[in-house]
């Protein structure tokens, strides 16, 4: 290696003829069994308490415990799994999206704290993803990841992410009005399909209703026209959130094929609900609702304040809908190959955009954060885990439980891992498919998450003393097995975690006194360090914490493993069997191989602490990764040429790097990476 002042080379200058190998394993797209359609169905801040089955059951029939029916969504969890440990990306819908769509957490996504509207970087996502791999895509709903601009033709419109078809919204706050011609509490809003705004023929049209009748409808088309080939639809509600408008009417009777929500495709009705009264109908169950306020007689039978009479209303709403489009795919005989997501994107909101003589919104009364604490935009568990479903009755047996931790970011791994295919080695995920088959056990996962605000967690009465409006700012989360550790308000980098046995205290009432807490301490700020790196659009105090180096001294070799075949981008090649496998004194002496994936793992010696930024030139998509972050990314849309940066802040030592090289074709691959110490 050679170093000079202020420039330290690793591995020098790779220029390296390749030879051909036998490889002694072809990368291949199974096809044994036919690729599972995918439906995910996201809901905008859904509580995990607001669900039947995770925690509105636990309710019913206590005249003292308000409480909201969900038949068909809880009939659909009975027919799969449901994920009792899943985490959203973020307490707040953007950055949340951002991470589920783009398979990174937080500490690497693009879109961080409360940037609505920024543009979801041009990369790997779902959509792209499964339409590499023969999908159809579609995205129906609320996308909010668009990127500047008076459009039509946004920076990160749908189209430019993967998704053949779009239907919705694509500014954030739009999704902040259910009625978008009449705009009844927050004006007119554009509804788009693809790049043509549609709102002038939307006369009465409920968003959750009319994203549901197009869902229906764009399958339907699916399935007469390309019956062969499989589709991937995210379903992206616009509800409960905030706006707690009602529908025209009842829901239509039946569901599936023959009844329930229609597409009727005239302007002025464009589904079968455009018409009767916008914001009028309440569910029958909660209409006239009372309730017990307490145990006194005499105050027995109070009405529900209107504000409940609507939040029950509408997630009941999103209960037919869903039930009506699982009918829709067993009527096509879908649903055995369909693998079906529902969550939501954070957890419950106080917010109610209502006139001021509306009671206001409060997650207390039908304790939609369920069995936790906090709401939208805590990083405490009520802020972050989501009522997570998913059947696939091929793959996923009937009542299965997952309690193994799980995040938003693993969704991208654990699609490629269902359709057979290694996912992109720049996420930051892994799957989670054989919980769902059943192995339980597993390794032991971690989730993480980070986030501002200027807002303090609500101070509710059913909260312990120690979150009653306790002051938020900037926040980090690490859940590494049963122990999770939480840090609020951080204002200097060595501020300390709080630690809870989540599993044992899933309400975070009792903080960890550990005998060895301050190797605890220090042990969560390195693993910190180790999955995240500076952004500057959201500078975090934790920023000025270095990674401390991993090895007492260099390797003398660098290792070397290869994979053959035609992959699709650089590829996450440790689930799978390499080729060929070595040691070698210096690059110079790297075997010659074909076509594959080259992963190339050695140490670098930094020589005092101090941000360093690292460089790349490369003639073929390069992902670098250090530790668990993937520091840089030349694989999506590669351009020969270009040079990517990115820099991290190191102590002086040794540190372990892993190149993931995508040899196209036989060749010599040219690749130079550099650091250098930035002033």
């Amino acid at each position: 290696m050679k170093l000079s002042k202020r420039n330290y080379n690793w591995l020098a200058v790779f220029l390296i003829p390749f030879c051909l190998l036998k490889p002694s394993l072809i990368f291949s797209q199974s096809t044994e069994m036919k690729k599972p359609n995918i439906v995910f169905i996201l809901a905008d801040d859904l509580g995990y308490g607001d669900i039947g089955i995770f925690f509105q059951n636990s309710r019913y029939g206590n005249p003292q415990l308000p409480s909201i029916h969900t038949p068909n969504i809880d009939a659909l969890a009975t027919q799969g799994g449901i994920l009792t440990n899943h985490y959203a990306g973020a307490p707040v819908c953007a950055p949340s999206r951002a991470s589920l769509f783009s398979g990174r957490n937080q500490g690497q996504a693009s879109v961080r704290n409360n940037q609505f509207d920024k543009a979801l970087s041009d990369n790997h996502t779902l959509g792209t993803v499964l339409r590499k791999n023969g999908y159809n895509t579609a995205l129906i709903g609320k996308w909010g990841l668009q990127g500047e601009g008076p459009g039509p033709d946004w920076p990160a419109h749908p189209s430019k992410r993967g998704f053949d078809y779009f239907l919705g919204y694509i500014r954030h706050e739009d999704g902040h009005e259910h009625y978008p011609k009449e705009g009844l509490y927050r004006g007119t809003k554009e509804v788009y399909e693809d790049k043509k705004v549609i709102t002038s023929s939307l006369d009465k049209s409920y968003t959750g209703d009319l994203f549901t009748a197009a869902a229906k409808n764009w399958i339907l088309n699916q399935r007469t026209t390309r019956p062969q080939t499989p589709f991937f639809l995210f379903l992206s509600y616009d509800t409960p959130h905030a706006v707690l408008e009602l529908p025209t009417q009842a829901y239509p009777d039946g569901f599936g094929l023959k009844g329930g929500l229609k597409w009727l495709g005239q302007p002025g009705k464009m589904i079968n609900t455009a018409y009767g009264e916008p914001d009028s109908y309440f569910d029958p169950r909660y209409e006239n609702a009372m309730y017990d306020h307490d145990s006194n007689p005499e105050t027995d039978g109070i009405p529900w304040p209107e504000t409940y009479k609507r939040y029950a209303t509408i997630v009941s709403r999103i209960d037919n809908q869903v039930g009506d489009l699982v009918a829709l795919l067993k009527d096509l005989k879908l649903f055995d190959n369909t693998m079906i997501v529902f969550t939501s994107d954070n957890g419950p909101s106080k917010e109610s955009y209502l006139p001021e003589n509306y009671a206001p919104n409060n997650p207390e009364f039908f304790q939609s954060f369920g069995p936790f604490e906090g709401i939208k935009r805590d990083l405490y568990e009520g802020g972050m885990r989501e009522p997570t479903i998913v059947t696939w009755p091929k793959e996923i047996k009937p009542n299965t439980v997952v309690d193994v931790p799980s995040a938003f970011y693993d969704w991208m791994t654990t699609f490629c891992d269902a359709i057979g295919v290694v996912a992109p080695v720049s996420s930051n995920g892994t799957s989670f498919l054989e919980n769902l088959k059943g192995d339980h056990a597993g390794k032991t996962r971690t989730v993480y998450s980070e986030y501002y605000v200027n807002w303090d967690t609500p101070d509710y009465k059913s909260f312990s003393e120690g979150k009653r409006g306790h002051k938020r700012g900037e926040m980090q989360l690490l859940r590494m097995g049963d122990t999770l550790g939480i840090r609020y308000n951080i204002l200097n980098p060595n501020q300390d975690f709080q630690f809870y046995n989540i599993r044992e205290d899933p309400s975070q009432r009792n903080p960890l006194e550990l005998a060895n807490m301050d190797e605890f301490q220090k042990r969560w700020k390195t693993v910190t360090s180790k999955m995240r790196y500076r952004n500057e659009s959201a500078l975090r105090p934790y920023d000025a914490i270095a990674i401390p180096s991993y090895l007492s001294k260099n390797s003398d070799v660098v290792g070397y493993k290869f994979y053959s075949g035609d992959f699709p981008w650089v590829a996450d090649v440790s689930t799978i069997k390499s080729s060929e496998e070595g040691e070698i004194s210096s690059l110079k002496d790297t075997p010659l191989f074909n076509k594959g994936i080259i992963n190339f793992s050695d140490t670098i010696y930094i020589p005092e602490s101090g941000r360093y930024e690292f460089k790349l030139k490369t003639d073929n998509p390069v992902v670098v990764k250090m530790y668990q972050i993937s520091l840089i990314d030349a694989d999506f849309n590669f351009q020969k040429g270009k040079v990517f940066k990115n820099s991290l802040l190191l102590e002086k030592g040794y540190h372990p790097i892993n190149l993931y090289y995508q040899n196209r074709e036989k060749g010599k691959p040219n690749i130079d990476l550099t650091l250098e110490l930035m002033e």
